[in-house]
């Protein structure tokens, strides 16, 4: 599945540190270059990552 490769950089990021938060904004910019569609299933599969680690998520 796509998302696999995803899931890892953003376990990686959240490993090294980087909030959250900033995970989700990095993603909310790149909507300008991958489009709506792609940053809508990166912020699903981030829900997911922080779900995996108990990190809250808003609804």
């Amino acid at each position: 599945m796509k998302s696999q490769p995803l899931k890892v950089h953003i376990h990686g990021a959240l490993n090294l540190g980087c909030q959250p938060s900033e995970v989700v904004e990095v993603i909310l910019q790149m909507v300008v270059y991958a489009g709506f569609p792609a940053a809508i299933n990166a912020l699903n599969v981030a829900r997911e990552v922080f779900k995996e680690r108990g990190v809250p998520v808003g609804t």
